[in-house]
Parts: C-alpha cells; structure tokens; sequence
C-alpha cells in the first residue's frame, strides 16, 4: 500500500454545534459517487448530536457541502453507516435517546449501563437525495440498548445481516453480560431474525467490543474485535474469527498480534484485506496493515501510520465503568476503509484536540 494524500474533510468550528464531528463512514456506489457520513454536535457526547451526509463525484478529491436529507428526528443521532443495494441505498442508524436522563453522559460510570438506544433503517433509491421515513429494527429486550457497530452486511441471495453490540440499561447495577450478534434479514430490511451471537464470553471476563466485519469475495466474513479484559482491566490484542455460514457459526478467536481497536476494514477486488486500527495506549497511532485475505496472516513489515498523536493518553481508570466514561474524551479514532471507484482505498478517521474534532483522510494506492 503507497499512500497518496491526506488531508481535511471538515473541520471543527470551536463553540459551536459544529465543533466536535466523529463517526465517519462511506459507501461508494455504482455509477461512481461517493458518499460521506459523519456525527457533528457541540461536544463527543450531547443532546445535539446528528448525522450529515457529503458528496462526491469526483472519487473522493472534493465534497459538497452537508445535508441532513433524512427525516425527523435528527437529534441524537450517532452514526449512521450505508450500504449500497442493487435496487437502492440502505442507511442503518444508531439514536441515542438523551431526553431519558437530560445531561448525563453515555455510559454510566456507577453501573457500565447506557443510555436507551435504537437502530434505525431508512431507504434511498435516488443515490442519497431523499429516503424514506424511519424504522426501527426490533430486538429481543436481553441485548440492551443496542450498539450497531458496521454497516448492513450484504451477503449473498439478497440477505442482509447487522452486527449488534449489547449493553445494559443506564442503571442497571447487574454484572454487564456482554455479547456482540448477527441479527439477519431474507426480506430486504423489513424483518430480522433472531441474534445469533458472534463473540461472548459465558464468564463475563472477555468483552467483545466493536465488532468490524469484512466479506471476502467467496462469501467467507471476518470478524475483527475489540477485546478487553474485564479481570486486568487491558486491552487485549484485536481478536479475528472467520465464518463460512453467514455469520451462524464462528471459529475460535484467533490474536493478531497487534492493539488494541479495529477499524472498519476494507477487501480489495483481489480478496486481500487492508485493516486500519487504532494503538491508543501504546504507539498513539492510527496504522493500517494489509494481508493477502480476510483469514491470512499480516505480515509485519506490512504496516503504514495514518496519523501520530501528540498527547498520551491515560489509561489508569480505576473500573471498567471509569474506562467507558474516559472514551468520550477521545481525541482521534474509528477509522474507516473502502474502496473508492479506481481502486484506491480512501480511510477516514476523526481527530483534533479538547476543543474541536476533525474529519480526515488518507488516500492509498495498493500495490502488487
């Protein structure tokens, strides 16, 4: 992988709803457009937060201005991931329901529960210019509030899969059983079935948190995670697990050797995969490493630096409770990769300081 450019999507504008912009995400469709989407609001956590979509249609060199094109509510709003179709464009959304406890951050540090969440779908069939009204997927009450953590999977014969992360209620004082599942569709969106679980630990010791998901060519899906130590209170290596059955079955974790948050990875037209990832506590990078399939492994010299962050950050929180609250302080993180319409991978990611949070990239041209 050659890197090509960097630079700026959007920038921060400091006291105002503007200022702090995250969750970035794209999709490129057929006829060559690009679409952006990403979380804007006043702080990393607030009742303001929404999501805005850009536009290109030059492959990713320029980008129009925002839009909120989907219906009302917009507020609370904290990604929003695409999926192109062949008939149309899905949006999958995740809402944070800020009214239930005005002010408070969310994750409860007391419990480890979250704010009341929702996923929510929406339906494009002009490539993004309008779509249809809201609604919600269904799950089963145990899973929580909800954590969608990819984009609709699109998988073969027209079904659809979503990755759902589980969390407690807000003050919940139960010991946190948390489970990361598939939850798929036969009906293009309208109906899902019940979860099946990915990654848990029966203990309650592994968490299983941030589950990235990358679909090889023959079907095959990766499950790149996340994994912390509930015990240690550390992050572990990021943990992969393949599956040849549409996410119904899973082998057993495999470490990659590397820490400690994936990104959203990207598969190339020849199957090889190309993982960005974030090393908070330790090198303070955002790194992207490549491999010759979803299941292969990464060689070491096989790896570029994104993005070098100044500032250490901390990672002496006392509980895990403590660890969930210290994430909203995050200046840099969750990058994301796709496939931009010649072939070059576009990866963006959020970064700035306490008082703004940007929208950048890195463009790059695979090589070989």
């Amino acid at each position: 992988m050659r890197l090509i450019d960097t630079g700026t999507i959007v920038a921060g504008i400091a006291g105002t709803p503007h200022a702090m912009h995250t969750f970035p995400a794209g999709v490129t469709l057929a006829d060559g457009t690009v679409l952006l989407t990403s979380r804007r609001g006043s702080t990393k956590d607030c009742d303001d937060e929404t999501v805005e979509l850009r536009r290109s249609v030059d492959g990713g060199v320029s980008w129009s201005a925002a839009t909120q094109p989907w219906p009302l509510p917009h507020a609370g709003l904290k990604l929003c991931y695409l999926a192109a179709l062949d008939d149309r464009l899905l949006a999958a959304a995740m809402w944070v329901d800020h009214a239930r406890h005005p002010g408070a951050p969310l994750f409860n540090p007391a419990t480890e529960g979250c704010l009341p969440m929702a996923i929510w779908l929406s339906e494009s069939r002009d490539a993004g210019s309008s779509w249809s009204p809201w609604h919600s997927v269904a799950l089963p009450a145990d899973l929580g509030p909800p954590s969608l953590t990819a984009p609709p999977i699109v998988l073969g014969g027209g079904r659809l899969a979503l990755s759902i992360e589980s969390n407690k209620p807000y003050d919940d004082p139960a010991p946190w059983r948390q489970r990361v599942v598939l939850v798929h569709s036969d009906d293009g969106g309208h109906t899902w079935g019940a979860p099946q679980t990915a990654g848990h630990d029966p203990a309650g010791r592994i968490f299983n948190w941030d589950q990235r998901i990358a679909r090889a060519p023959d079907g095959r899906l990766a499950a790149l995670l996340w994994t912390y130590d509930r015990e240690t209170q550390q992050y572990l290596a990021i943990h992969r697990r393949i599956s040849v059955d549409d996410g119904a079955t899973w082998s057993t974790a495999e470490a990659l050797g590397f820490a400690d948050q994936p990104g959203r990875p990207a598969v190339l037209a020849d199957g090889r995969l190309v993982l960005p990832y974030v090393d908070r506590f330790g090198s303070q990078t955002i790194t992207l490493r490549w491999a010759a399939d979803i299941a292969a492994p990464f060689a070491a010299g096989d790896r570029l630096v994104l993005y070098q962050h100044g500032a250490a950050s901390t990672a002496a929180e006392d509980t895990t409770g403590e660890l969930l609250a210290e994430m909203g302080r995050w200046s840099f993180g969750l990058p994301y990769a796709w496939v931009l319409p010649d072939g070059d991978v576009l990866v963006t990611y959020y970064a700035g300081d306490a008082a703004t949070l940007d929208i950048r990239y890195a463009r790059l041209r695979p090589e070989g």
